[in-house]
């Protein structure tokens, strides 16, 4: 008959024992799992690129510049890789929404950004954003470049920039200029313009670009710096007078109209850019292979012709180069945000 002290005795060994086998079990498991994860890690990497739908997220609203330029790159992506690349739209907070729902996805190459130059200039408004615009982001691809254009109503006086900056340094003149709301690319194209050509004009910010071009068209002030592709039609039926081009060259879509620069403000280039944005961290082949897809649908012959006559440029860069394009607008839109004390209020 088995004593008191032999019971526990007995007990205590199998209670090890248990304790060490269900260890052992636990370690296992958890070795498996390792493996199982380094297996499928290694499987996705392995995959073609891309063996499913892609996501294109969109900061804007549909039927803006940047939502037209993502589903026309997305479109041509879908026919040349054979997986559907489908447009999501995420608005609000100028874009930094979307941009925050990328950093925080996969890097697998799955979840892209579509961006436009508010995401050079949203750092310097005082906005907290969720995530650091150059580090939580790579870049993948600059697809397009377009300037604005400085238009006035037919019946302000000013015939050039010339006669503008006249026109705004006379003391009994107000010359006003609207623009899409505080921070917005149309408002820091008009402070750039003041700092540049040492002229001080009042801005009016409206709730969208849209309002503010109708406003001057229907002589309420005095001009815009607003989208070729917006402004071109009022030019052409004489609602408005362009004065210049604010890009760095002429725009095809009205190659009479002479730059900022060449009209006499040196130095003077502002422009919208539309590019292509990945999780921090996604792999470099991905990176790379998409880049690379995405600048043969940019510079295709209909997509380019399109984006030509709406007065864009396609670019079609690699990585790296907008990757330091971006940091040079980001510093270049700080210094203009402070020195004209602009806030996103």
């Amino acid at each position: 008959m088995l004593k008191v002290e032999d019971t526990d005795m007995h007990a205590k060994f199998y209670s090890e024992r248990r304790t060490r086998c269900t260890t052992r079990f636990q370690d296992l498991c958890i070795t498996l799992s390792l493996m199982m994860a380094a297996i499928s890690t290694t499987n996705a990497q392995d995959a073609p690129y891309p063996s499913k739908l892609v996501r294109f997220i969109v900061g804007q609203a549909p039927g803006g510049a940047t939502d037209i330029v993502g589903r026309m790159v997305a479109a041509k992506l879908t026919d040349a890789l054979g997986q559907n690349f489908f447009v999501e739209n995420r608005t609000g907070a100028a874009g930094s929404i979307a941009a925050a729902a990328v950093a925080k996805s996969p890097p697998d190459g799955y979840t892209i950004l579509v961006v436009s130059s508010s995401y050079s200039i949203n750092p310097s408004l005082n906005i907290a954003l969720p995530f650091d615009p150059q580090k939580d982001l790579t870049a993948v691809s600059l697809l397009a470049e377009a300037p604005f254009l400085l238009v006035v109503h037919p019946s302000v006086p000013a015939k050039s920039v010339k006669d503008f900056i006249a026109l705004a340094n006379n003391k009994r003149a107000t010359v006003t200029y609207g623009s899409g709301g505080n921070g917005s690319s149309g408002h820091l194209a008009g402070a750039l313009f003041e700092s540049a050509a040492g002229v001080k004009l009042a801005h009016i910010p409206y709730k969208g670009a849209g309002q503010a071009l109708i406003d001057v068209v229907a002589g309420q002030i005095t001009c815009v710096f607003g989208s070729v592709l917006s402004s071109t039609p009022h030019v052409n039926q004489g609602r408005l007078r362009v004065l210049a081009v604010t890009g760095t060259k002429r725009t095809a879509a009205l190659p009479n109209a002479p730059t900022v620069a060449e009209a006499g403000v040196r130095n003077y280039s502002a422009s919208s850019w539309y590019g292509l944005l990945a999780p921090g961290g996604s792999p470099r082949t991905i990176i790379d292979r998409l880049s690379v897809e995405a600048g043969k649908a940019i510079m295709s012959g209909d997509l380019k012709s399109r984006l030509l006559t709406d007065g864009a440029d396609p670019v079609g860069s690699n990585p790296s180069t907008f990757q330091k394009h971006i940091a040079v607008e980001i510093d270049k839109w700080r210094k203009v945000i402070k020195a004209a004390g602009v806030s996103s209020d």
